[in-house]
């Protein structure tokens, strides 16, 4: 073999074992933000890989984390007016609109976004959108959603007095689980939204609204009826409609958190 075609194979060899450490560091990197098991690289074999050469890129950041940044931070220090509130949501629900940063954009009937009052002292976070869901372009519309709303006005409240979102905003097939990526690409435009609306109170419904948001693997037996602090405000788990209506003896158990949720916001 001539000296040239054993270094453009040398080449070759090495661009595929650069392909596939950026891989397994990409996903490593995913599992880590998520708070899952994650191997260990080498920091000696993670340090010799050149991302100059552009074997994989890492995707971009969703459009409402890249655009006008310095803005959100500000925002995110201040509180709003209600009007602005509706229109800083309604800003950030077009960029979402446009966002096509996973797999789940080339299917979905309809984005997602949220639902409510924007003022709202209380704020639901289920994980992503039914079929029902998709279609409408509402969060929470089909039998958990009729559940949800039983839920709110057991405490007093109007469905259009909370505001509603969901941690992906696009519907995933066959309503499966959100998988690593979609949650990492997705997160921010969620975490957003709360900055905007600034509730006094965060309910989370299901494992990956609450683990996502406490950055945490514990189940969702273990973490709902708690309080948590997620960026200064109060966060509370319990189960998913979804669940309470394959499991409904569990219903006695969602009454006991939501009772919380009341008692807190009438202090």
């Amino acid at each position: 073999m001539s000296s040239s075609r054993q270094q453009t194979k040398l080449q070759e060899v090495k661009a595929e074992v650069v392909s596939l450490l950026k891989g397994l560091s990409d996903k490593v990197d995913l599992e880590r933000k998520l708070g899952v098991d994650y191997l260990q690289l080498d920091p000696v074999i993670k340090g010799k890989m050149s991302y100059e050469e552009n074997v994989i890129s890492q995707p971009p950041a969703p459009e409402s984390v890249c655009e006008n940044t310095d803005t959100y931070n500000e925002e995110a220090k201040v509180e709003l007016s209600k009007s602005e509130k509706i229109e800083a949501l309604g800003k950030l629900e077009e960029q979402v609109n446009r966002c096509a940063q996973c797999e789940l954009c080339k299917q979905r009937t309809n984005v997602v976004f949220g639902v409510g009052n924007p003022d709202a002292d209380l704020m639901f976070v289920g994980e992503a959108p039914g079929y029902y869901e998709d279609v409408q372009g509402e969060p929470f519309v089909g039998k958990a959603g009729q559940l949800l709303t039983k839920i709110i006005e057991s405490i007093g409240m109007k469905r259009g007095d909370v505001y509603i979102a969901n941690i992906l905003k696009c519907r995933p097939p066959d309503n499966r689980n959100p998988n690593a990526n979609e949650i990492v690409m997705c997160s921010p435009h969620l975490i957003r939204q709360i900055e905007i609306i600034r509730p006094k109170i965060i309910c989370a419904l299901g494992t990956f609204a609450a683990q996502r948001l406490l950055d945490t693997k514990e189940t969702i037996g273990k973490l709902r009826g708690r309080f948590f602090e997620y960026q200064s405000t109060k966060f509370l788990a319990t189960y998913h409609p979804a669940y309470l209506l394959r499991n409904p003896d569990d219903k006695k158990k969602v009454w006991a958190d939501i009772k919380k949720v009341r008692d807190f916001l009438k202090e």
